[in-house]
């Protein structure tokens, strides 16, 4: 039954990364999904099932269209979903009947992690050198916003700006853009995976209380690490702002779980979730931060500790 169900999974994870290629933006949407099958097939059979999936889609891929791009899916998105199914799904015994399983806060700085190894990876597979991925994106975002080669209609910009100066500065903060991106991306397949195997009554753990996730105060050295490398240049720096990036928006989304969490019970909860939720949606570059910096506040001095951060009982 696991060879079946990996291997279908596989071919669906294949089919919904390869339709990018026809640059439709339904295209792009599904390929944001690609992971999916690989999060059911691990969460709701096994690990084993997640990496036969990971393995057979990475075949797939590879066979119909070419082995780098096998190796992109792979490393972009079987793999990363198989590994965080994985650790989603441990489990320590207490001795007495019951199990701890791995915390959430945990999960989400993996994820953090996997964002920057992903893209770091992604670098590389431009160039092993990296001035020559630099001109790479430089001259793939000036050709974005001036229109040229058919990539589409141009870029309005204001009068004085300098196309190829702003691309060269765009350039410089792909590399954070990627890793934070790529959390929620993975934290949103991983959700509706796992809410779809709860539902078909597969999933092995409870279902956790998610408003009680907060980051390691750990996370906050590493993010202070990853601030100070992003100052150095070369891969070093890039891996610094990635991390930087990918644990800003792990601490975002920690900041919007305090939210829910400390608004419980209170008269102001949905106007204020309401409030968060639109300012999200209209202003995302604006608001993200400061929940970021609610989510580091969080980890350091635990805004939490006076309430129990355990599901409200009827």
């Amino acid at each position: 039954m696991l060879p079946i169900v990996g291997i279908g999974a596989g071919l669906v994870s294949a089919l919904l990364f390869t339709v990018v290629i026809t640059g439709s933006p339904l295209a792009l949407l599904l390929s944001y999904v690609a992971p999916l099958p690989v999060f059911i097939a691990a969460l709701g059979w096994n690990h084993r099932a997640g990496l036969v999936a990971a393995a057979c889609g990475t075949a797939a891929v590879a066979l119909v269209l070419k082995v780098p791009l096998g190796l992109a899916f792979a490393i972009g998105a079987a793999l990363p979903a198989w590994w965080i199914a994985y650790l989603a799904l441990l489990a320590r015994d207490n001795g007495d009947g019951t199990s701890e399983w791995y915390p959430l806060g945990r999960l989400l700085v993996w994820i953090a992690a996997v964002a920057t190894l992903v893209t770091i990876g992604g670098a590389l597979a431009i160039s092993s050198d990296y001035e020559t991925y630099r001109s790479v994106m430089t001259r793939g975002l000036q050709l974005v916003l001036s229109g040229g080669e058919g990539v589409g209609p141009s870029v309005r910009l204001p009068s004085g700006i300098d196309v190829a100066d702003l691309a060269a500065r765009l350039a410089a903060l792909v590399p954070a853009a990627a890793g934070a991106s790529f959390v929620p991306m993975i934290v949103a397949n991983l959700w509706l995976a796992a809410k779809a195997v709860q539902l078909s009554g597969r999933l092995p753990r409870p279902w956790p209380f998610i408003p009680a996730t907060r980051l390691p105060a750990k996370a906050v050295a590493a993010l202070g690490a990853g601030f100070l490398l992003s100052l150095m240049g070369g891969f070093v720096g890039l891996a610094g702002a990635a991390m930087t990036g990918a644990l800003i928006a792990a601490f975002g989304l920690a900041g919007l779980a305090a939210v829910h969490d400390l608004s419980r019970g209170k008269a102001w909860r949905m106007p204020t979730l309401f409030a968060v939720y639109l300012a999200l949606l209209i202003m995302l570059i604006t608001v993200f931060p400061f929940l970021a910096l609610l989510g580091i506040a969080d980890a350091l001095i635990d805004l939490r500790r006076r309430r129990s951060s355990t599901p409200p009982t009827a």
